[in-house]
């Protein structure tokens, strides 16, 4: 099992940031691990690296206790956090280096782990360069690869495209994926789709507790249609789209396309372009909208506590 945790709970003062939280992952990929501000993840993911012991539970990482034998379990770990723990007067050879040293690498192996990492993460050439030339996309290659310079089992990446271009965005992406072709990458993100581009399994945290886990597909099923928008080239008024059945609200979003909410009717398209063939409407397009990620954490709460 390379990530373990049971029962795990933690309280600040008399409060429970997170309860009974238990997740256990066996194979390489990437997991996704979402919650909304304030949820318990920051707390869940400082745990499980280290950086905080909790109240009650335990954490296993590769088979080791975090709390019984820390250095042990704390050789599988890589940690990228949402600011990249870079020192900007170093270069990336000095920087990386010194990271190589903190991991306990034998001193004989520091350089070839050092350039390992740098050709992981596409950066070999930026090696004297000090890191504070470098852009934000490239120092988030440095954060990754101190994350990785000692071929930990699981790395855990907070927001790890957080603030990147969209061309830094895509290398990114490519980066995480490559990465976890070897190891089991546990990803904290409150991008959808990141979420969808990169995970093939989905850990929800809501008020404390997980309130989901199970794979991408599964999670999908959660997200229903809640709107659709709708596009003409001769747009009706809005009393005459509130007309058709099923149809709860409707608002529009620019001189010619709508955004219609409705009760969950399945044939819901197909009402709305049978009333647009009838009154002339000049339907151009027609797009189902997924339902808003704060909506499924609500809903997904709901249903944990109803369980409960």
């Amino acid at each position: 099992m390379i990530l373990k945790t049971e029962n795990l709970s933690h309280r600040y003062g008399s409060s429970w940031a997170i309860r009974d939280i238990n997740i256990e992952i066996a194979t390489n990929g990437i997991i996704g691990l979402l919650g909304s501000n304030g949820a318990g993840k920051s707390t869940t993911m400082n745990i499980i690296c280290g950086a905080l012991n909790q109240t009650e539970g335990n954490v296993s990482i590769n088979g080791a206790d975090i709390r019984k034998e820390p250095e042990l379990a704390k050789r599988s770990i890589g940690f990228l956090p949402q600011t990249p723990p870079v020192y900007l007067d170093l270069t990336v050879d000095e920087y990386l280096t010194y990271t190589a040293e903190l991991r306990l690498i034998e001193g004989k192996k520091i350089k070839e782990a050092v350039d390992e990492a740098k050709e992981k993460t596409g950066i070999t050439h930026f090696s004297k360069r000090l890191i504070k030339n470098l852009s934000g996309g490239y120092r988030q290659r440095v954060g990754i690869s101190q994350a990785i310079i000692h071929k930990p089992k699981l790395v855990v990446m907070d927001e790890p495209t957080n603030g990147l271009d969209p061309n830094q965005l895509i290398e990114a992406r490519k980066l995480i994926r490559e990465i976890a072709q070897e190891r089991t990458v546990l990803l904290s993100s409150h991008i959808m789709s990141e979420i969808h581009l990169l995970c093939k399994e989905v850990i929800m945290i809501e008020s404390g507790r997980i309130v989901f886990s199970d794979s991408m597909d599964a999670f999908n099923n959660y997200m229903q249609p809640q709107s659709v928008l709708v596009r003409f080239a001769n747009p009706p008024a809005i009393t005459e789209l509130q007309q058709i059945q099923g149809i709860t609200r409707a608002e529009y979003t620019t001189d010619k396309q709508v955004r219609l909410f409705f009760d969950g009717e399945e044939d819901i398209t197909e009402r709305i372009i049978s009333a647009g063939v009838q009154k002339d409407w000049r339907i151009r397009e027609v797009n189902l909208e997924k339902g808003m990620l704060d909506d499924i954490f609500k809903q997904l709460s709901t249903q944990s506590h109803q369980q409960v």
